[in-house]
């Protein structure tokens, strides 16, 4: 691996996570007894960028684990157009790796007036975002300094992930968590460079999820626009046969994050569909036909996206360089971006 600030923080993806495990075991506890108390009808998320995506992720595992709807707050709500919203028995979660922007602070003490217990996941335990909030988990990543997050990301995602295994006292999942910092390990050692091959010269590509695996495709298309200047477009599995699939033709390429769960017959036979319309397809199973790209060993259905997204960054940190592009300094980039 490179010598650039991102691939650093890439190889720290399996120390970040442990270190987050380890150092908020208490407050996971304490947070899953107040998550119990509260009973929440509804679960707000706050967030922008690549804690969007985190976010979304969170709604896909808790929506399926504690059939809780989860919506996604736009921050304008509080901090432009000043709406107060109205949610008893809520919980606000906001997710910045800064807890620096302002409308995500806005947001998040909007929440706190209106009613709802409020959680900031934040790498910065002291920032205005953590003291805006009834409760913080830091993030324990340590300094991040390439623009294009990485180890905050994933470490994101296990905060939410491990908040929902407390609460529900899951053990499945917080065993399949407990053996994740392995598991990062051996997804850091995948080799992509088959897709590196067929998109070195190529101006865009679809990027297709579904459940969990959605939320990943979104974040992995984000990260090929900022690092690799190509115009990635993220789409459902389904929703991609509404509409957009009639862009797919010949020499197409396309990312599947094909995952083992309930969503993988249905995926795989979108797949085939688009291959057989002329599409260059790299999944993330072994299917007949389409180019299949080497995984890290399944570990749970709710936490094997992410080791999807672990074996990408390793991938697109390269693809970066390979292009002619810094990875560390993307155009009209910088790390912490303040909105209103």
């Amino acid at each position: 691996m490179s010598d650039t600030f991102m691939a650093r923080e890439i190889a720290e993806i399996p120390s970040s996570v442990s270190a987050f495990l380890t150092r908020n075991e208490t407050a996971l506890a304490e947070l899953a007894t107040t998550l119990q108390t509260l009973d929440p009808q509804l679960v707000m998320t706050v967030a922008r960028g690549s804690s969007d995506h985190a976010a979304s992720y969170f709604k896909y595992a808790c929506e399926i684990m504690t059939g809780v709807p989860v919506a996604s707050v736009g921050p304008s709500i509080a901090s432009v157009y000043e709406t107060r919203l109205r949610l008893p028995r809520a919980l606000s979660l906001a997710i910045s790796q800064s807890g620096q922007s302002p409308d995500i602070v806005a947001m998040t003490r909007a929440a706190q007036t209106s009613g709802a217990t409020t959680l900031a996941l934040t790498n910065n335990p002291e920032s205005d975002l953590a003291q805006a909030s009834s409760h913080c988990l830091p993030l324990q990543c340590g300094p991040e300094r390439s623009v294009a997050a990485t180890k905050s990301f994933v470490t994101s995602v296990v905060g939410g992930l491990a908040l929902l295994a407390a609460w529900q006292k899951d053990r499945a999942l917080t065993d399949a968590l407990g053996a994740l910092p392995d598991a990062c390990d051996k997804a850091l050692a995948c080799d992509w460079s088959a897709l590196s091959d067929r998109l070195v010269r190529a101006p865009a590509l679809y990027v297709l999820g579904r459940g969990a695996g959605y939320a990943i495709a979104s974040e992995i298309a984000l990260k090929f626009k900022e690092t690799s200047a190509i115009h990635a477009e993220a789409y459902s599995a389904a929703e991609v046969l509404h509409g957009p699939a009639a862009l797919v033709e010949r020499g197409f390429p396309i990312l599947g994050l094909i995952c083992e769960d309930a969503a993988k017959d249905g995926f795989a036979t979108t797949a085939h569909r688009l291959n057989a319309q002329g599409a260059d397809v790299f999944v993330t199973a072994d299917l007949a036909d389409l180019n299949a790209l080497p995984i890290a060993a399944p570990l749970h259905p709710l936490v094997d996206p992410l080791l999807r997204v672990v074996s990408f960054y390793a991938f697109i940190e390269a693809l970066a360089r390979r292009r002619g592009l810094h990875p560390d300094t993307p155009r009209h980039l910088r790390k912490i971006t303040e909105t209103i």
